[in-house]
């Protein structure tokens, strides 16, 4: 009789920990307080070695069929200058997380995984055989700031790359196609811990009057059901070892957005957690050894990316940077590949 696991969070990491453990006949219980299919402060893209983590579990080709499409270039944008449009090194796919999570959930259920939807975990503690997949670790202000994200999907915007990054000197957004003539507006921004924002959402998605940004989006028509906030972020990188609890995806750590790898790294940090919850699960390790385990090969994993994102998350904010950005790392073929091969 194999040992049950039970995963706290029914997000990308827990969904796809749960889906894999599933295929290895594990009993699994994911609790997760929302409901499906639900809109997440998201860019819904995912760039990197995430796909291959899914094509492993067999999920590629259900997203593909769910309406996930290819997106093969880029473009960045200061409030007055842009870049030239850039391929990507590699391809990356576009999906509404409304319709990834569900998607998720109804694979992991149709395998027999036990989902408590609309259930909160309550206990204090993380004990033996529970893996934390509950999203970020919550920091009110980080270096003076506080960070906030915002998403919605809009019609009616045209774009000239399959994603568009737009940088302002208080955050930056990122507008990437969809399926259906729809894009995805997801935006990471800050302000000072003793300012408030008295700005409603658009205005601030949309970006100050005469920019590029509000050039692209002045037509757009958001879908108000769509849009979705977060606060409290916290993108100073985290060791997994450092963890007195087993973690997958953000919970583990956040990588900035502006590399859009986030989502990547939590199908990554599940599958990473499976071979070794597996031998727990069958008796064959002990708890303290399996977390390890999985401490270790996600510090491995990561730590060379979450360093540079860091560095580029710092240059994208940086005064009298953001214009040179655009202007000379999309041009040059070298910069380019090297920062884009550096955060995956």
């Amino acid at each position: 009789m194999n040992k049950e696991i039970t995963i706290v969070g029914g997000g990308l990491a827990g969904l796809m920990l749960g889906i894999g453990l599933r295929q290895n006949g594990i009993p699994v219980k994911v609790w997760e307080s929302g409901h499906y299919p639900r809109h997440r402060v998201c860019g819904e893209f995912i760039s990197g070695r995430g796909q291959d983590s899914l094509a492993r579990l067999g999920l590629l080709e259900l997203l593909k069929n769910a309406g996930a499409i290819p997106a093969k270039t880029a473009a960045f944008f200061s409030e007055k200058k842009s870049s030239p449009v850039r391929e990507l090194s590699l391809s990356a796919i576009s999906l509404s997380r409304h319709v990834l999570d569900n998607l998720l959930a109804q694979e992991f259920r149709r395998l027999g995984g036990e989902l408590r939807e609309g259930e909160r975990w309550h206990e204090a503690d993380f004990a033996e055989g529970v893996v934390r997949a509950n999203g970020r670790r919550m920091q009110a202000v980080e270096n003076g700031w506080r960070w906030f994200g915002l998403k919605a999907h809009a019609r009616n915007v045209e774009l000239t790359a399959d994603l568009e990054m737009h940088v302002s000197p208080s955050g930056y957004v990122g507008i990437c196609r969809l399926a259906n003539d729809e894009v995805n507006v997801c935006g990471l921004f800050r302000r000072s811990a003793e300012s408030g924002d008295a700005r409603k959402w658009p205005e601030i998605l949309r970006g100050a009057v005469g920019s590029l940004r509000q050039q692209r989006l002045a037509g757009a028509k958001f879908d108000e059901d769509s849009f979705c906030s977060v606060a409290g972020l916290s993108l100073r990188p985290r060791r997994a070892v450092a963890h007195k609890e087993c973690c997958v995806g953000d919970a583990l750590t956040m990588i900035p957005p502006v590399t859009g790898n986030g989502m990547s790294m939590a199908f990554e940090s599940a599958e990473v957690a499976i071979e070794p919850l597996v031998a727990y699960g069958r008796e064959e390790m002990p708890w303290a050894e399996t977390q390890q385990l999985i401490a270790r090969r996600c510090d491995k994993l990561f730590e060379r990316r979450l360093a540079w994102a860091g560095r580029l998350q710092w240059m994208m904010f940086a005064p009298g940077l953001q214009n040179a950005l655009v202007s000379l790392v999309p041009r040059s073929e070298w910069l380019w590949q090297m920062l884009f091969k550096q955060t995956r």
